[in-house]
C-alpha cells in the first residue's frame, strides 16, 4: 500500500505524511512545477503544469489498494476504477457509493458558474477539517492493514 497525494494546493501535505510514516506507509506527493515542496519521507514527483498533468501520473501509477489523497472527483473515479481508496482534504471517504452523486454536484456548480458566471466562497479551513481527515484516513489505513493481514495468514 501506497498513499499518493494530489500536492497541487492541497493543506494536508504534512498532516498526511505524518500519519504515513507513523505507519510505515510510502508516500507519494504529486505536483507541478509551479509547486515547491520538500520532505526527507515522502517521494516528490514533478510534472508540467498542463492541466490535470498531476492527475494523469496519479492515475497511471496508482495500484489497487493505494490510497489517493485529492478534493477532485474526477481523479477520484479514475481511482475507485483501479480500485484505489480516495479521502479528501477534509476526511470525506470517497467510494463507488457516493462518487456519481459527488460528480453530479461537479458538473451542475460547474454549470452555474459557466452561466451565472456565479462562483461560491470557500469556507477557512478549520482544525476541526484536520482532526476528521485524521480520524478518517487512520482509519482508512487500519482497515487497509486488517484486510491485508486477514488475506495473508
Amino acid at each position: 500500500m501506497k498513499i499518493f497525494i494530489d500536492g497541487d494546493g492541497c493543506p494536508v501535505v504534512n498532516l498526511t505524511i505524518k500519519i504515513a510514516k507513523s505507519y510505515g506507509i510510502k508516500v507519494i506527493v504529486v505536483k507541478d512545477i509551479s509547486h515547491e515542496l520538500w520532505d526527507d519521507y515522502a517521494t516528490i514527483i514533478t510534472v508540467d503544469q498542463s492541466p490535470d498533468s498531476a492527475d494523469f501520473y496519479i492515475a497511471n501509477n496508482i495500484t489497487k489498494g493505494d490510497i489517493v489523497v485529492t478534493q477532485d472527483y474526477g481523479l477520484s473515479a479514475m481511482v475507485l476504477a483501479k480500485e484505489a481508496l480516495c479521502i479528501t482534504q477534509n476526511g470525506l471517504v470517497i467510494s463507488p457509493k457516493n462518487i456519481d452523486q459527488l460528480l453530479g454536484y461537479r458538473h451542475f456548480n460547474q454549470e452555474l458558474r459557466r452561466k451565472h458566471k456565479k462562483y461560491t466562497k470557500i469556507k477557512k479551513r478549520s482544525s476541526q477539517s484536520d482532526m476528521e481527515f485524521k480520524k478518517n484516513l487512520s482509519a482508512l489505513i487500519e482497515t487497509k492493514s486488517k484486510a491485508y493481514n486477514q488475506k495473508n495468514r
